[in-house]
């Protein structure tokens, strides 16, 4: 500790000098000999120290102290704990001597070093576990965490052990650029090539229709099984649906095979892919794979009417269908006979054209509250269509028409486009539209507005209305089958308008929903993900509460009940069901809301994840890189106990002192004041004492 003011230190004598001064003057000679000379002394003395004291305080001193610290060198040791590394046929030691030995190195390591211990796989947690139950692997995670969580710290060296195989994430060789420490890798699993077949990868798509054929895409690998044979299933509830047998013809196998699956039952469906187990297999457990597949038993259903054949009839059913949820039924209006009730939407092509059956589909469309999409031409009958309360209204003098281009409204907010697309639209031809005066009202959501000429007008092109229970889409022009042909021209593709075309219908033929509970969530999980929903309960008045509790009972495919209860958030409801086996669910939730029951039900899966058993060749390349990129060194599992004596060995691993200094206003001392105060004080009793004034 040292005493610093913000003055000279000669400064004191001033504050020595008005101390003696004032003692002097007061008790220098006792003239009226009040008190004894020994007394006199001291009250010049007491004065003199508060004086001096207070006039010193003026000088704004501070108290400076020095704190040093040292920190011993921190050693972390990252084990991993992924299903890969008891694949192979040192399971046994791996689980055994080896975590042994780790763990005794660990011990020598504390009496010189602080050690914190990590596992990683799915996710890093602190401490040491050796249950190699996780189903990834996620090296790049580890090393970001440990940059963050231990910067400026006096880390001496970084202990990894892994077999150096990662299957999430970045690749670790280059996020260990952050390290400035070395890495010591301990190279677990096996590098040998062993005999193994494996299902590396299944594509196919989440959603299939009722009696249609459904793709699958099965990638197959085999591993020194040349001259081999396995047999290739897929089955659905022990049933068989394919099988054939394949034959391997070399020693490092991949193949693709494409196959087509009847969808033959409607809802989420499971289905495994499976190879025969061949001889003297180092694992079985990569041999299939499940995958679930939502059978849907209806796409959505769009009628597509015009007044007559058009081009843009075929570039709006070419686009529509280039979405599989989607089935197309075309016709004229004087054509058409069918009932509309069955359909999620009707586009209607230069409709109303002034004849009654137009009106009668728009009619029956409102009664069963299916939304429509209007394209306005030259055969379009103003005034019914204005009679409509689409969202505006088109005044004219005389029916005449524009060129009009798309300009896109960047406020538009009910759906969004790539990037891609909104480049190409700049440079799409204009549509025919009415000219005239286009008012809107305020429930309208433009996604292009017009451009005539070069002056770009707040005219809609493009648009959408919505009410609590219908929506509506007009595009007030005709010639898309122009948008469609520039962007072939421009693209080599039709991807811009097909995006478009499909949004828009996406948006008009999903239904509005005003239900009182609705309870979100997935439907498919992986097994090493945790099962989240989302709830919300509406009030009369369609305001969000939470003031009642939501329950929920999740079901296995054996009938086996789970019940659970949502937690409350700011003003809904949240479910954190944690990680479930791999099963086909369904799930029912209710809540109370006074004198209503609302409920909600629907179903999920957790799926397989097998990716740990996939690759089993462990990849000590990678761990020796790292170690040598970082200055540190790999070791094999037998060499474990030298560890401790290689990071002893190492000069830069040492222990560091940290130097605090600290500085505190004298005057911010509670006891001086107090001396001050007794000082006076004593002064103030003795002269009072000595009847002195």
């Amino acid at each position: 500790m040292s005493l610093i003011t913000e003055y000279p230190a000669w400064f004191v004598i001033f504050c020595i000098a008005l101390g003696l001064l004032y003692a002097g003057l007061l008790y220098y000679k006792n003239r009226n000999e009040e008190f004894s000379l020994t007394i006199n002394r001291w009250l010049a003395v007491f004065r003199f120290l508060a004086v001096f004291i207070i006039s010193f305080l003026l000088l704004s001193p501070m108290v400076k102290t020095v704190f040093r610290k040292t920190e011993k060198p921190m050693i972390i040791v990252a084990q991993d704990n992924s299903e890969s590394l008891v694949i192979g046929k040192d399971s046994g030691y791996i689980k055994n001597d080896y975590t042994t030995k780790i763990d005794r190195a660990i011990d020598d390591l504390k009496e010189d070093y602080q050690v914190k211990t990590f596992t990683f796989g799915n996710k890093v947690t602190e401490g040491v576990n050796y249950n190699f139950k996780d189903k990834q692997t996620d090296i790049s995670t580890l090393f970001d965490e440990l940059a963050v969580r231990y910067s400026n710290r006096n880390v001496g060296a970084l202990v990894l052990a892994s077999d150096g195989i990662f299957n999430r994430g970045l690749n670790p060789l280059y996020t260990s650029d952050q390290f400035r420490y070395p890495v010591y890798t301990i190279a677990l699993g096996d590098t040998a090539l062993r005999r193994d077949v494996f299902v590396s990868k299944v594509n196919f798509n989440r959603i299939a229709f009722l009696g249609n054929q459904f793709p699958v895409e099965v990638i197959l690998g085999a591993n020194m099984c040349k001259g081999l044979k396995t047999t290739l299933s897929v089955s659905k509830g022990g049933t068989i649906l394919h099988s054939e047998n394949i034959t391997f013809n070399s020693n490092r196998y991949f193949q693709t095979y494409r196959l087509q699956l009847e969808a033959g039952e409607a809802g989420m469906q499971r289905y495994t892919i499976r190879l025969s187990q061949v001889e003297d297999e180092i694992s079985t457990v990569n041999n299939e794979q499940d995958i679930f597949i939502d059978i849907l038993d209806s796409k959505q259903k769009i009628l597509l009417l015009s007044t007559a054949p058009h081009p843009d009839i075929s570039a709006l059913k070419t686009a529509i269908e280039s979405n599989y949820n989607y089935e197309v039924t075309e016709a004229t209006i004087n054509e058409y006979v069918g009932q509309i009730e069955s359909f999620n939407l009707v586009v209607m092509h230069q409709l109303p054209d002034g004849g009654s059956k137009g009106n009668t589909i728009v009619a029956r469309a409102r009664e069963n509250k299916i939304p429509i999409l209007y394209i306005v031409g030259t055969k379009t009958n103003l005034d019914q269509f204005n009679a409509l309360n689409t969202g505006v209204r088109i005044v004219t003098a005389q029916k005449s028409f524009n060129e009009t281009l798309p300009v896109f409204n960047p406020e538009f907010t009910l759906f969004t486009l790539s990037e891609t697309t909104l480049k190409a639209f700049s440079g799409f031809p204009p549509l025919l539209t009415l000219f005239g005066e286009y008012n809107t009202s305020n429930s309208v959501n433009t996604l292009f507005v017009q451009q005539i000429g070069s002056l770009v007008t707040d005219y809609p092109l493009v648009f959408f209305s919505q009410t609590l229970d219908s929506k509506t889409g007009v595009v007030a022009g005709e010639g898309l089958w122009k948008w469609r042909l520039q962007d072939y021209m421009k693209n080599s593709n039709h991807d811009a308008f097909n995006e478009v075309v499909t949004k828009m219908i996406q948006f008009l033929s999903v239904k509005v929903d005003k239900s009182f509970f609705k309870v979100k969530g997935e439907n498919n999980f992986l097994e090493n993900e945790p099962v989240l929903f989302d709830a919300e309960v509406y009030n009369q008045s369609y305001e969000l509460i939470n003031s009642n509790d939501v329950e929920m009972i999740i079901k296995n495919s054996k009938g086996d009940e789970y019940p659970f209860e949502f937690g409350k958030t700011a003003n809904a409801y949240q479910l954190n069901a944690g990680m479930l086996p791999v099963d086909n669910y369904t799930w029912e939730a209710r809540v109370r809301e006074g004198e209503n029951i609302y409920t909600d039900d629907g179903a999920f899966t957790v799926s397989p994840l097998n990716i740990e058993a996939i690759n089993t060749i462990a990849d000590h390349n990678l761990l020796f890189q790292i170690s040598e990129k970082t200055n540190g060194m790999m070791l094999y599992p037998e060499e474990v106990q030298t560890l401790p004596e290689l990071i002893r060995g190492r000069e830069d691993i040492t222990t560091i002192t940290y130097t605090d200094r600290k500085y505190s206003e004298l005057i911010n001392i509670p006891w001086l004041f107090g001396l001050i105060l007794l000082l006076v004080s004593l002064e103030w009793f003795i002269r009072k004492r000595g009847g002195s004034y």
